[in-house]
């Protein structure tokens, strides 16, 4: 009976100090790999474009520089900022850097026409007072530019929505008095339904600074007030920020087109509000 006592204490002696060891053994795993991607903080060299000024921390240890699929999403400058879920709507800032932006603009300058709105009847373009800012749509093979490609993962990735589900990119000028009356991205119409099926999400670039007034208005968001063209207004609005983008679904989870996320381009009181929009649908567009 002794030695029989004797032999399971010194199994479980055996167990225990195993266990030991082996807890030992994995603090000391998880403390490499602490020290391997650090808790300390180093800084870009690169300022925000943003008015929020200030360097974008990096985690120790990680060397994004030299990264191309780092570099083409941005890591380290894009800053997610979740303002609403219902409607989900999220704030990535530096979205996309200063020359990207300038880019898309200098595009767009020359093609630049009177904007205009889907008729729910025929699915056409239609000039109409609701919409008074000018604009104009990327070619097919200019997807193919670099800085077009670039732009164009990021946000498929941001969104997690396949990059062939998307349109082509529009770039907008919206010029003093101009606005954009609150309305829906998703389709009232069969017509458009054709090609893709309904619009999920959109992006919505900033291109430019020193605009005043022209937030983006979402009146069925929060339940606080905010500006909108000088005017203090119920709902939630966004300011234009360069390089800022706001991501916001026209679908809800239930896999129905959601009301709330109807949306409106504030008036500019002063400057030009320059933005790029890009609209995200159920299938592929191609």
């Amino acid at each position: 009976m002794a030695i029989g006592m004797r032999v399971v204490l010194g199994l479980m002696t055996f167990v225990t100090v195993g266990m030991i060891i082996g807890a030992l053994v994995q603090l000391a795993f998880i403390r490499r790999l602490e020290e391997s991607y650090g808790t300390e903080f180093v800084y870009f060299t690169r300022q925000h474009q943003s008015s929020r000024g200030g360097f974008l921390p990096l985690p120790r240890g990680i060397n994004w520089a030299n990264d191309k699929e780092a570099n083409v999403l941005r890591l380290g400058y894009v800053k997610p900022e979740v303002i609403s879920w219902s409607p989900r709507i999220i704030v990535l800032h530096n979205f996309l850097s200063a020359e990207e932006c300038e880019y898309l603009k200098a595009i767009a300058l020359p093609r630049l026409q009177v904007s205009t709105v889907v008729d729910p009847q025929t699915g056409k373009g239609i000039k109409s007072d609701v919409r008074t800012s000018s604009g104009m749509f990327l070619r097919h093979e200019e997807r193919k530019f670099p800085m077009i490609e670039a732009i164009e993962k990021r946000i498929s990735v941001y969104s997690q929505i396949p990059k062939e589900n998307g349109e082509l990119i529009q770039v907008l000028r919206y010029e003093k008095d101009q606005f954009y009356r609150p309305h829906h991205d998703y389709f009232s119409d069969t017509f458009n339904l054709k090609r893709g099926g309904q619009r999920i999400a959109t992006m919505l670039m900033y291109l430019g600074d020193n605009v005043e007034g022209g937030e983006t208005y979402f009146p069925k968001a929060g339940s606080g007030e905010c500006s909108c063209g000088g005017k203090t207004v119920r709902g939630l609005s966004v300011k234009p920020v360069k390089g800022d983008a706001v991501l916001f679904w026209s679908m809800g989870l239930d896999g129905q087109s959601d009301p709330n996320s109807i949306h409106g381009g504030c008036e500019v009181l002063g400057g030009e509000k320059w933005s790029a929009t890009k609209w995200m649908r159920q299938k592929s567009t191609s």
